[in-house]
């Protein structure tokens, strides 16, 4: 991989600056929070239909799933969070793999602080962090992958590689969208949103995912700590897992979106370099290889 942030991608249009600025006026917490209730209800009569539907607007392959049947989902969070069928989505060779279904926004080496948010956009790693300066200094001239799941996207997160987990951090924000419009546009999108980071040690040193929220991600979740978000205040909290041995091998499930957003894989610069076959809007699939070797 190059040893800077990879540039390539669309630039901001007019649109994007149309549809992105009435974002700013929205009450994104409590539309989130009605999203949270409303994905939650029990009906056997709406909660299929509302299934069909979904699929049928954003061409989700229900055939991939475990059951394909909206019919044996109790609530559209249920169906949102769906297992898939574990034969299609093989696990690669190479030290890291995708976490997730979804689409590369941007990648490449974090240089000076600062990682490619988009094209002639950049932003600070030690505010996406939470202005910890011992987090910051662990991916000091490392490389970073940021990964968009769509609302079509299967919406489990796996292990990149395999871990220990050292810390999570949960660090409130706006919950502005994080679709491609957005990200070309407001500065920082993924510093001022809330977000979950786990921390883990792996074989090449520290690695952070970060599970960033976005409006109608009613919730965020990890098999260690359940659910996360809805938050209960305005302040960072972090919890030290350090004395409690979780491990997770690659490829195993770490968390879950309650609907769709973004997340950011964080690795030093000793870590196994990310693939030069990868580029912003590639499309990945769980397991598929990110590094070269």
């Amino acid at each position: 991989m190059s040893t800077s942030s990879s540039g390539s991608g669309a630039s901001a249009s007019l649109m994007d600056y149309l549809k992105s600025g009435s974002l700013y006026f929205l009450p994104h917490h409590a539309i989130s929070r009605l999203v949270f209730k409303l994905t939650r209800i029990k009906s056997p009569l709406l909660v299929p239909k509302a299934i069909v539907l979904f699929s049928k607007a954003f061409k989700v392959n229900l055939e991939e799933a475990v059951n394909p049947d909206p019919r044996s989902y109790a609530t559209f969070n249920d169906f949102f969070t769906r297992a898939l069928k574990p034969e299609l989505r093989p696990i690669a060779a190479n030290k890291i793999i995708s976490p997730v279904d979804g689409t590369i926004s941007q990648l490449g080496r974090i240089v000076n602080s600062s990682l490619l948010q988009a094209k002639g956009v950049s932003y600070s790693l030690d505010k996406l962090l939470g202005g910890n300066p011992d987090r910051t200094s662990l991916y000091q001239n490392g490389q970073f992958i940021t990964i968009y799941l769509s609302p079509r996207d299967y919406h489990r997160i796996h292990m990149p590689c395999s871990g220990k987990l050292l810390e999570q951090t949960h660090i409130p924000g706006r919950l502005f969208s994080v679709a491609k419009h957005t990200v070309n546009t407001i500065k920082g999108i993924f510093a001022r949103n809330e977000r979950v980071i786990a921390t883990f040690e792996t074989e090449f040193g520290p690695m952070a995912m970060v599970l960033v929220g976005a409006i109608n991600v009613a919730a965020i979740e990890t098999v260690w700590a359940g659910l996360i978000t809805p938050p209960k205040g305005e302040t960072i909290t972090s919890r030290s897992y350090k004395d409690k041995d979780i491990r997770l091998k690659k490829g195993e499930e770490m968390g879950r979106f309650n609907m769709g957003s973004t997340v950011i894989l964080l690795f030093p610069k000793d870590a196994p370099a990310l693939s030069d076959d990868l580029r912003p809007d590639q499309t990945l699939k769980l397991g598929m290889a990110l590094s070269e070797s």
